[in-house]
């Protein structure tokens, strides 16, 4: 798989580094060790964290900078890697939806960047381009119906969005038959060490809980 920035945003974000994470998986209803692993990550975030440090963040600061940039109101349409961390201190638990996603949310969780996580086979030709939602740019969010994704950061294959820090698209989202799985971390913060530790992570759970073969990751900017 090959993935372009586009020159928009660049134009916004020249520090722009990302990771694609790509692994051949068996998913998972539920893994009582991951999610044991997600509780006390859940238990350290609670005690170590509140809403104001969370802000300090540079992933999580950065998205919301790079959502203002681009036109969006990053407090109405709330990044995922700090969404999940707030849902945290709020005192609730993570969604829990199948082990793939749940160890996606858990990485992104810990490292606060917004992850995304697609079924490789479901995306349409051999080229993702990092752009900005257009205006009545038709898009399905994962639980969510109709998203106006005009202002926010959308990677796009040959048919259209399929993937924002917001929410990923319906159209290739992970299922209990995916098994070629392509994982995106974007770091708007530039990063390129926290970026590199963050995809090892993910990695290193997809071998742990996902049975994982054939996983590495690559940078792009």
């Amino acid at each position: 798989m090959k993935i372009k920035v586009s020159k928009e945003i660049k134009a916004l974000c020249q520090s722009f580094v990302g990771a694609y994470v790509e692994a051949d998986v068996v998913n998972s209803s539920y893994s009582d060790k991951l999610w044991n692993k997600i509780t006390d990550s859940e238990d350290t975030l609670r005690a170590t964290v509140t809403t104001e440090t969370l802000k300090t963040w540079p992933s999580i600061a950065a998205t919301r900078l790079i959502y203002r940039l681009c036109g969006k109101d990053p407090s109405r349409y709330r990044p995922s890697g700090e969404a999940l961390v707030r849902r945290v201190l709020q005192g609730k638990r993570i969604y829990q939806i199948d082990t793939i996603v749940d160890l996606i949310n858990l990485a992104s969780m810990v490292h606060g960047y917004s992850i995304g996580a697609f079924d490789k086979d479901k995306i349409v030709g051999e080229e993702l381009i990092l752009g900005i939602g257009k205006e009545n740019e038709p898009y399905e969010g994962i639980g969510r119906g109709r998203v106006n994704i005009e202002g926010l950061p959308v990677y796009r294959d040959c048919i259209g969005g399929i993937g924002t820090p917001t929410t990923d698209n319906e159209r290739t989202k992970i299922d209990m038959a995916t098994k070629h799985l392509l994982v995106i971390v974007n770091g708007y913060d530039g990063d390129e060490h926290h970026i590199k530790e963050t995809a090892e992570y993910v990695v290193r759970l997809l071998k742990d809980y996902a049975s994982a073969s054939n996983a590495g990751f690559l940078l792009f900017r």
